[in-house]
């Protein structure tokens, strides 16, 4: 893929070789988290603690560092992949802003965006020089086997989309506009992290097929679930769990209406050498129990290291 777009590679797969949208399916598990992730946070309360932390700092650096969802969701991509392979060090406080800064550098470089590092760290708290930054961008890179041209559930929407019979465009850009709100919405929901891209973006359309064209909701229903790159069983769980989501946070919106608080939108929760030539290097490496070991080994002894420099804290 040549001219591959991050957040929509197919968009016109069409005038593309036939191998090309099967090549996708078959590759984006290598740009998801580990197998036992999800298990993982649901047995360890450090790791959610940590993952929350991490999302909630990404959120909050939106306005100061200007930061579009699309470059959010992909810096969260890169944290979840990353604490999903190496062992995160307990009692250092500092290593998960850290790793949000060196992960939202990474993600802005794909991005081609400005990110200032000042802009991020001028709240106060702990306060990294270039190089600590540019030593975690290593690390996570590392991690990542530099696969940083990340599949997200964005790179699946104009296939599914493709698959309806909409022939009105902006009826097909208000469905894919809301199912790209549905995909933001649950960036922070851990029952949807098990999930592939892909089917998170076809649960996403789902949902929001029932809401903009309720009548044409079963034939579109049939028409992604019958698709022979989507597994029904995890494609209805996914989509079970996307409505539970959107449900819950209607009720959140319901008594912020009624109180004197700012009403949650249900579709936009509130709660989102490293060169740009570099990353865009993808390197086909074998993540194995050694390696991992030796990445753990890394970052402990960065940590330690680290914590020797008192990092401006």
């Amino acid at each position: 893929m040549d001219n591959f777009d991050l957040q929509d590679p197919l968009a016109s797969f069409e005038e593309q070789h036939p191998d090309t949208v099967s090549a996708l399916f078959s590759s984006e598990s290598d740009h998801m988290p580990s197998h036992n992730y999800f298990q993982c946070l649901k047995t360890s309360g450090f790791h959610v603690s940590f993952r929350q932390e991490a999302i909630s700092l990404i959120f909050q650096e939106q306005y100061s560092c200007n930061l579009d969802p699309h470059t959010q969701y992909l810096a969260i991509n890169y944290m979840d992949r990353f604490i999903s392979w190496q062992e995160i060090p307990q009692g250092n406080p500092w290593v998960v802003k850290l790793l949000v800064i060196a992960c939202i550098s990474l993600a802005a470089k794909m991005k081609e965006i400005h990110f200032s590092f000042s802009d991020f760290q001028r709240e106060g708290g702990f306060i990294f020089d270039p190089l600590a930054i540019q030593r975690m961008e290593l690390l996570v890179l590392d991690a990542l086997n530099w696969r940083m041209r990340s599949i997200t559930p964005f790179s699946f929407l104009t296939f599914f989309v493709s698959l309806f019979e909409l022939k009105d465009p902006p009826l097909i850009q208000a469905l894919k506009d809301r199912a790209a709100n549905v995909i933001f919405q649950a960036r922070n929901e851990i029952n949807l992290v098990e999930f592939k891209p892909s089917i998170i973006a076809a649960s996403a359309l789902l949902l929001a097929c029932h809401g903009l064209f309720p009548l044409q909701f079963p034939s579109f229903e049939t028409s992604i679930l019958s698709c022979e790159y989507v597994n029904k069983e995890m494609g209805l769980k996914c989509f079970n769990a996307m409505r539970e989501m959107v449900n819950n946070e209607s009720m959140v919106d319901v008594v912020s209406s009624s109180s004197t608080r700012t009403p949650i939108s249900v579709l936009d929760c509130h709660c989102n050498k490293s060169e740009s030539e570099s990353t865009n290097s993808t390197v086909a490496a074998t993540v194995t129990p050694e390696n991992r070991e030796i990445k753990r080994r890394k970052l402990n002894g960065f940590c330690s290291e680290s914590s020797k420099m008192k990092i401006l804290g």
